[in-house]
């Protein structure tokens, strides 16, 4: 069957090569084959043991770290199933919680701006805050709808909703005033009396623009020691511009922000973005030399492809295409469309191979994220495994 890799004996086990051919998914020119996945016992017969096995999953798994900063991070995550990586990427997305605002209590607001809108704007304004007072802060419980009657039923069993305190509810303010320029009694503002036909709004006026620095934290019973100093609660970002406002028109409200999970909203979602891709594979079959060699290059984005001495006692001979760094392929398949590289390149995807980027929006470390999405996914497993085995005591 096409796409397929049959052992040469099928009562025997697979060879090193055979092995090898069976963790990677073949990019052909125009199709794509050996997408299924053939680990399934007894697939390659009976004398093949593809059972699960603790020792060997243990011995595969490996963790490489391409880039660690505090907000984007890349590795490699290497012998899992599909099934498992995807697991990671959406418990990223929507399950790991995090503090945004939630509720915009309106006191004065005469800008441009509608209240519901910028309510809307001020929600998605990421924070962050003292690492050890966000753990210590506890997730807010909020009423199902009204109309959901299925909800309401499952919140009840759960217990009631939660009430704002000190230990679920961080309180933000917000109070900014636009003047002229010329109001500023000798510069008190920072800001120097505008000159008679100044255009520049930034000097005319004063507050001419909100940002999201204008935030001001108002700590709350317990709040006060865990988000002391450095720790205060505040935008991860002080230049979010906010709105913008003219003499005579001002902002007031008061913010209070929960922690939620991204499944409810997007603005709990701890990352901007978290995806992964297979890790590229190159195999050049036969030598490409020469000016073959430099059009080959060409067909790959810069740095996949390099070129050496074929021969390698004389450094002046011709150039050899050899793999450089199959990491930076985008897997265009370019080079197949060449009849010269013709049965010289197989390309393909290492299905257990899977390369993460994590993206934080700065609540987290983008490495703590991961980590934290481990620790939610082997809390499921642990769950589901209590569940099974009370169906199992209640037969």
């Amino acid at each position: 069957m096409e796409g397929r890799f049959p052992p040469s004996n099928p009562w025997a086990p697979l060879t090193a090569e055979e092995l090898e051919a069976r963790k990677v998914v073949n990019v052909n020119a125009e199709t794509v084959t050996n997408t299924a996945a053939t680990d399934i016992p007894g697939h390659w017969g009976p004398e093949q043991d593809d059972s699960w096995n603790l020792g060997r999953f243990r011995d595969n798994l490996r963790i490489d770290f391409h880039q660690n900063k505090p907000h984007d991070a890349a590795f490699s995550l290497v012998g899992v199933d599909a099934s498992i990586a995807n697991a990671f990427r959406r418990i990223l997305i929507a399950e790991i919680p995090t503090l945004a605002i939630e509720e915009v209590f309106m006191f004065n607001n005469t800008s441009i701006i509608q209240d519901e809108v910028l309510a809307h704007r001020l929600g998605l304004i990421p924070l962050t805050g003292g690492e050890k007072g966000l753990k210590w802060l506890r997730s807010f419980r909020k009423p199902p709808p009204k109309d959901d009657f299925a909800a309401q039923a499952a919140h009840n069993d759960d217990g009631e909703p939660s009430t704002a305190s000190d230990f679920n509810t961080v309180v933000l303010g917000l109070k900014v005033e636009c003047r002229w320029a010329t109001e500023a009694l000798d510069g008190r503002d920072g800001k120097k009396l505008a000159k008679e036909g100044e255009t520049d709004p930034n000097v005319r006026y004063v507050n001419s623009n909100v940002y999201a620095r204008d935030f001001k934290f108002m700590p709350q019973g317990q709040q006060e020691t865990q988000f002391a100093g450095e720790d205060a609660i505040k935008p991860v970002n002080p230049d979010i511009l906010i709105a913008k406002l003219r003499p005579g028109q001002k902002i007031e409200l008061q913010c209070h922000c929960i922690k939620g999970v991204g499944m409810d909203h997007a603005k709990f979602s701890p990352v901007a973005t978290a995806s992964y891709r297979l890790l590229p594979q190159i195999n050049i079959t036969s030598p490409i030399l020469g000016a073959e060699a430099k059009k080959f290059a060409r067909c790959f984005p810069k740095g996949v492809i390099g070129l050496e001495p074929s021969d390698e006692s004389d450094p002046n001979s011709e150039p050899k295409a050899v793999v450089k760094d199959p990491m930076k392929d985008t897997v265009s398949r370019e080079c197949l469309r060449h009849d010269e590289f013709k049965g010289k390149v197989k390309l393909g995807r290492v299905r257990d191979h899977f390369i993460f980027s994590v993206e934080s929006t700065g609540q987290l470390r983008s490495d703590e994220l991961f980590l934290d999405s481990v620790r939610l996914l082997k809390a499921k497993a642990e769950r589901f495994k209590k569940h099974l085995s009370e169906l199992e005591e209640g037969r």
